[in-house]
């Protein structure tokens, strides 16, 4: 892969199934992503997440045994985040790799490949899709994320608690951590996990977080044209 026609994307699982499976967005993103493919020759890594259906299947386990282990919830949350890498590789079938990247430290037939789209998913408990992002990023020689979510702009406090919730529109890793939880839990719903931003900030990669119900606005920083959304970098 060319890091530089290449961008890696983290598409989170509560935008492809927020509740049921959202064809409608998925529909258009394919749209985006096979248009920058096929006329600025871009190349792509998919990152899938888990989102809510990690979170019910580790809620159930819970709820019938509520003696469950962290490590089980995490091996729940990373098959979820597969079967959603399985379902973006079919929609992209013609141009993604065939094989569904598990590990972010094996890529020797990802180099060597000549599929324009490669789809990645959860790699090991304790880690999630944010840190398995990083790394791929880093491997693949790759210096900015575009982290898909939910959310337009990373706030100061929670916009849906806090009415006075202030955007950001530019911050460093470590003004971000501030804001945020600094441990890692199964299921957890931030805008990048803490252990994710501080590899991130380590490795000199920066993050662009958008909201993914506005793909227009993705399209838009992908043609590198004016953009909604947070840019986090270290300095």
């Amino acid at each position: 892969m060319d890091a530089k026609k290449t961008r890696i994307i983290n598409l989170g699982g509560s935008l492809i199934v927020p509740d049921d499976i959202d064809i409608d967005l998925l529909k258009d993103f394919r749209t985006v992503i096979l248009e920058q493919v096929q006329k600025n020759d871009q190349r792509f890594v998919l990152i899938t997440g888990g989102g809510k259906t990690a979170r019910r299947y580790a809620n159930a386990a819970q709820e019938i045994c509520n003696d469950i282990e962290d490590e089980d919830k995490d091996w729940l949350g990373i098959h979820a985040t597969r079967l959603n890498a399985h379902l973006i590789r079919t929609i992209f079938r013609e141009y993604a790799h065939p094989r569904i990247n598990t590990n972010p430290h094996d890529l020797e037939d990802f180099f060597q490949c000549d599929k324009p789209i490669m789809i990645a998913a959860g790699w090991r408990p304790g880690f999630s899709t944010d840190y398995d992002t990083v790394l791929l990023a880093r491997y693949l020689g790759i210096k900015k994320i575009v982290n898909l979510s939910n959310i337009d702009y990373v706030y100061d406090k929670d916009p849906n608690k806090f009415p006075d919730a202030v955007k950001i529109e530019e911050m460093s890793w470590a003004e971000f951590r501030k804001i945020n939880t600094n441990e890692w839990s199964p299921g957890l719903n931030a805008p990048f996990d803490p252990i994710a931003a501080e590899y991130a900030e380590k490795t000199d990669i920066d993050a662009v977080t958008l909201s993914g119900d506005n793909l227009e606005n993705l399209k838009n920083y992908l043609n590198g044209d004016k953009f909604v959304g947070t840019l986090i970098k270290n300095h």
